[in-house]
């Protein structure tokens, strides 16, 4: 091929910028590395989103600190009523993990339809939220489960809810010298879930997606969680669609409820679609996502 190797990339730096780096084994440790760091630092997860910054360099920190290392992040635990996760479990820990598969089973739904088995076994769930691409799949899942957020810092942990913690495209509340180390997900006995999303190949991004959790009594929906993915800066919880969805006992009243979904969104118009194609998109994946889950 005329060119060689990696003609492709004729043009674009490849080679980060130089930077420290340190692999702290506790979260005091990585917090205090944070806050040494300052605005210069980075903190390293599954580094999915993040390598490929350094490489081209939109991206130059003096420092990165690799969470890595603190074995305490990882795993799942039910812990006061809540199914915690460590923000360093992966996504690929989280979808086969049976204990949030029985807890929490929208999350570990979630989890597998995250990139592809590459990504999957490298990406974190806590690298993901605190990301916090509107395309990701795992932040619609905790707005929609009102999840919490620990976050670590010089002052001690606070909890952040997840409806509160995306305040903008790629923006969170994460302060100064903070670390994201659990997520916490109340129990929810009797619901199930699903989640749909669309792509136009296998590893892109979503332009739609939709999470949705319903708890059924005597035959229909007694309650609903619905959230989107890339529906707006941030994930968009669809309070219109959960209010028609109680009641809905067959799959035309969810049709009917899905028509909801471009109620309170603000999609973006790209070359991959217009902000009227995406909101069509969310009524189809809403009806797919709240049936699944429903059974209907």
């Amino acid at each position: 091929m005329a060119g060689g190797p990696g003609w492709f990339w004729k043009g674009f730096v490849m080679i980060p910028v130089a930077f420290d780096y340190v692999r702290p084994s506790t979260v005091e440790d990585a917090v205090a590395a944070v806050a040494a760091g300052g605005d210069e630092a980075k903190i390293l997860a599954g580094g999915q989103s993040l390598l490929p910054v350094l490489r081209l360099r939109l991206a130059a920190p003096a420092l990165l600190v690799d969470l890595g290392g603190v074995g305490s992040l990882r795993g799942a635990r039910f812990d006061s009523g809540a199914l915690v996760i460590g923000a360093m479990t992966t996504h690929a820990e989280v979808a086969s993990s049976a204990l949030v598969r029985a807890e929490a089973p929208l999350v570990a739904t979630a989890a597998a339809h995250v990139g592809d088995r590459q990504v999957r076994h490298l990406g974190t769930l806590g690298g993901s939220l605190a990301h916090a691409d509107p395309a990701g799949d795992l932040p619609a899942v905790a707005v929609a489960l009102d999840a919490d957020m620990v976050l670590a810092g010089p002052s001690g942990r606070r909890t952040v809810a997840a409806r509160d913690f995306f305040t903008d495209i790629f923006t969170t509340a994460l302060g100064p010298a903070e670390v994201l180390v659990e997520v916490r997900f109340p129990r929810m006995s009797g619901w199930t879930g699903g989640y749909e999303k669309f792509h136009r190949t296998l590893q892109a991004w979503a332009l739609v997606g939709v999470a949705a959790a319903v708890r059924k009594e005597n035959g229909s929906i007694a309650e609903a969680r619905v959230a989107f993915t890339n529906m707006g800066p941030t994930p968009v919880r669809a309070s219109s669609v959960e209010a028609a969805l109680v009641g809905a006992a067959d799959l035309g009243a969810v049709k009917a409820a899905a028509a909801h979904a471009g109620e309170g969104t603000s999609p973006p118009t790209d070359i991959s679609g217009s902000a009227e194609y995406r909101r069509h998109l969310a009524g189809v994946l809403t009806a797919r996502a709240v049936a699944s889950a429903a059974g209907f």
